[in-house]
């Protein structure tokens, strides 16, 4: 029996690992494309695959209660690449997933590396593939190279739509000031022990605001300006500056925490820092994404208690990210219309975040292995974090005001459950009647495949 022809990936990131691992696993070749070490880009810092840029979380992996933890679970029981090395090389970070990013990029490289299905390429994809690529996959994420990304605008007649993400400020443990710091978790959740806290009084705290709004800032260029944000990952200073007490009630709110040094004395805000590789070494700055410039994040961050002698393995940044118009330019297998050779994966797409790039990822590299062989690409089911996802994706949300979004609960169809009394369930109730169905319904569609 001939081998069929190769499926090219353009992109080694969370989403095109995902997707070469999971054509590999169907018996379909791969070329992966990754121009690193060849081209750089503003962001990454080693050519691995899979490298983690901003934070080393991929949030809660609560599968009953939380739509992201149960996206994590769905894709555990499909097989994913991203889920095994992110379990393997887990670090403490209470009801978080939170990985040591190093060996979690050295896992998805060796086994990409090792599968014999697969071939990386290093080099840049400079336009649109050749034409007798006739099985494309683009998972070039926030990061497309200009001409890749020019060339996509070109053929969809799309302006590319942005928004900055932000990268937060890593801290050497031995640096910090335990006299004034201390461990715990909020509300001592898990182990209790899984964040390092420290707290600001009300004057420090306003202070500490004011300085972050005056703080010398790093000057956008030109094609950065009018770009907007994603809610989500605010930069703090932006956060500040939305009023004085926001941040206060925001990453730096102090419910659930108690100060050891003083116990007697409540805290007007309390900064975070949470373990970011598995020797515990290096700690990051919850929240605190920023646009300041690298002399004013040392000044301004050696104001915070327990922080006055910090030094920093890495200082906070942003950087442009791009995706397009999935609701307008993609069907329902993430083919473009325009192009239909051509699939989409990862934050491209108009996804947010590592863990819903790389579920955007293992379906892109489903379908695009169903569609090889001869078949029909089957689409999970809608009441499933991933089908909810990828039905966002590919036209639940509005065109005309699409923009990045993280998997979530109101993406998901209603569910109409009450209660012995007649009334209809809400709250965590709800959330654990939606988590029970979908993995109900992802059980039945991988019975139905298999």
């Amino acid at each position: 029996m001939n081998q069929p022809r190769p499926v090219h990936i353009i992109g080694g990131g969370l989403a095109g690992s995902e997707t070469a691992w999971q054509l590999a696993q169907a018996d379909i070749p791969v070329v992966l494309h990754e121009m690193r070490p060849v081209r750089a880009t503003d962001a990454h810092k080693t050519d691995g695959l899979a490298e983690l840029v901003c934070s080393n979380s991929f949030r809660s992996d609560d599968h009953e209660f939380n739509a992201v933890g149960l996206l994590h679970e769905e894709m555990r029981r499909i097989g994913s690449l991203i889920m095994e090395a992110a379990d393997a090389n887990r670090v403490p970070a209470g009801a978080a997933l939170a990985v040591d990013r190093d060996g979690f990029s050295d896992a998805v490289s060796r086994a990409i590396a090792g599968h014999p299905l697969i071939s990386v390429a290093r080099e840049e994809i400079a336009g649109l593939p050749p034409e007798d690529w006739d099985s494309v996959i683009i998972a070039t994420g926030p990061l497309t190279s200009p001409p890749l990304a020019d060339a996509i605008a070109n053929l969809t007649g799309e302006q590319s739509l942005a928004f900055f993400d932000a990268i937060a400020p890593i801290v050497y443990k031995d640096s910090i000031d335990f006299s004034k710091a201390w461990f715990q978790s909020r509300y001592d959740k898990d182990d209790g022990k899984d964040y390092i806290n420290c707290p600001l009084d009300r004057d420090g705290y306003h202070a500490f605001i004011d300085a972050l709004i005056d703080g010398d800032k790093v000057d956008f260029r030109d094609w950065e300006k009018d770009t907007p944000y994603f809610e989500g990952c605010l930069p703090i200073e932006v956060m500040a500056s939305r009023g004085t007490e926001t941040l206060a009630f925001g990453p730096m709110k102090p419910v659930g925490l108690t100060n050891p040094h003083d116990p007697e004395t409540k805290a007007h805000a309390i900064v975070q820092l949470r373990q970011d590789n598995a020797l515990g070494t290096l700690y990051n700055m919850v929240g605190f994404q920023t646009k300041l410039t690298y002399g004013e994040q040392k000044r301004i961050f050696r104001t915070i208690p327990g922080l006055e002698e910090a030094e920093f393995a890495r200082l906070g940044g942003l950087h442009r990210n791009t995706f397009i118009n999935g609701p307008k330019l993609l069907d329902d297998s993430l083919r473009l219309k325009a192009m239909p050779r051509i699939r989409f994966a990862g934050q491209i797409t108009g996804c947010e975040g590592y863990v819903e790039s790389a579920a955007v990822g293992l379906l892109a590299g489903r379908f695009a292995a169903a569609e090889r062989k001869g078949g029909t690409p089957s689409r999970p089911p809608a009441t499933t974090a991933l089908g909810a996802l990828l039905g966002h994706i590919t036209g639940g949300a509005d065109a005309e005001t699409y923009q990045p979004m993280n998997v979530n609960f109101g993406l998901f169809p209603p569910i109409d459950l009450r209660n012995e009394k007649g009334r209809r369930i809400k709250g965590r109730a709800r959330k654990q009647a939606m988590s029970q169905r979908a993995l109900e319904d992802l059980g039945s569609w991988l019975r139905e495949l298999a």
